[in-house]
């Protein structure tokens, strides 16, 4: 069904259909096509393919094409189904890569970018948007403080989000306190990164190494280093040092990072995304099943939470940030 589509709407004759990770592809004539439903908006895509562009004009040769359809447009209708097209030719990844080497590249070649972003920018709203969560999650617990909890995890909610409400609380400080005392330097600029960078956004897919402009925002680079880092903590939290030791050094042989770059990786990594994510699947969810699971992850983070706290009071000496030197502040309370 999907060769015809590709026939019929992109003029395009492919041999064989692969399945790379929740990806439809189709391959042909040393090209390989992705398949998606989009998500967002024609004008939303127009931004992200001028992005695109610009990284592959750049020199980046895992960033895929857009296709236009034969009528001209980001976004085809076929049998019913909505669909947009990349195009990536086909060159092998690369077993060993120096991933931090290749982000500081990456957030280097984002950081040109010649035009305005408006649709995909996330700069400077940091603040507003974890604000906006803890408010929300407050309502919930405010909701249900005066009741009897209904099952275990509403009890341990309640229970632990005075908890986190403090910890959000320093986060959102130790952000407003960077922006007031430090100044931006030419290296913090917007540039292209990720909803959630992790060790596997990139793949490689089935040998495929595709950077996904589905993944994109535009903000500041220190993004895609915390949530890197989360993950790799979360990962493995007894042996993640040696990996964020020599992921900082890779990235930084590239771009060194400034103390503006450093404060906002912290108050980053300080917010609890991953406690504001349990909750919210949580309630979201209507399968028991996950429920279940959510209730198991809810109870895991709360046992790590003093295994956590050592590893904020650690990070900066972990990845050899030059604390003095920069005058680095560090939250009392960890010590």
């Amino acid at each position: 069904m999907l060769q015809k589509m590709l026939e019929n709407q992109y003029g395009i004759t492919v041999e064989e259909y692969v399945k790379l990770d929740t990806y439809d592809a189709l391959r042909g004539d040393g090209w390989l096509y992705l398949i998606s439903k989009p998500t967002k908006e024609e004008e939303d895509l127009a931004e992200l393919e001028k992005i695109a562009e610009h990284l592959r004009n750049y020199g980046d040769q895992n960033v895929p094409v857009f296709l236009q359809s034969k009528e001209g447009h980001l976004i085809t209708t076929w049998e019913q189904h909505k669909y947009c097209v990349l195009a990536n030719q086909q060159t092998e990844a690369q077993r060993k890569i120096k991933l931090g080497r290749k982000l500081a590249r990456f957030h280097e070649r984002g950081r040109r970018v010649p035009f305005q972003i408006e649709r995909s920018s996330r700069v400077g709203q940091w603040k507003s948007l974890w604000e906006k969560r803890l408010e929300q999650m407050e309502k919930v617990w405010n909701g249900l403080l005066f009741q009897s909890p209904e099952d275990e995890f509403q009890r341990m909610f309640v229970d632990s989000f005075p908890y986190y409400l403090g910890m959000t609380e320093n986060a959102i400080q130790y952000l407003v306190d960077t922006e007031i005392d430090d100044e931006p330097q030419e290296t913090d600029s917007g540039t292209v990164c990720h909803e959630r960078f992790t060790q596997k956004t990139w793949g490689p897919l089935n040998n495929y190494m595709i950077k996904n402009p589905f993944d994109w925002v535009f903000d500041h680079r220190s993004r895609d280093l915390a949530e890197w880092t989360r993950e790799r903590y979360f990962h493995n939290f007894q042996t993640y040092d040696v990996e964020l030791k020599r992921f900082f050094e890779e990235y930084q042989s590239i771009s060194p990072l400034s103390p503006f770059t450093w404060r906002l990786l912290y108050s980053r990594i300080i917010f609890p995304l991953h406690y504001f994510e349990c909750i919210e699947s949580y309630y979201i969810t209507t399968s028991e099943q996950d429920k279940k699971v959510l209730e198991e992850k809810l109870m895991r983070i709360l046992r790590q939470s003093g295994e956590y706290e050592r590893f904020l009071a650690g990070f900066y000496q972990i990845t050899d940030a030059p604390i003095k030197r920069l005058n680095l502040p560090l939250l009392e309370w960890l010590y």
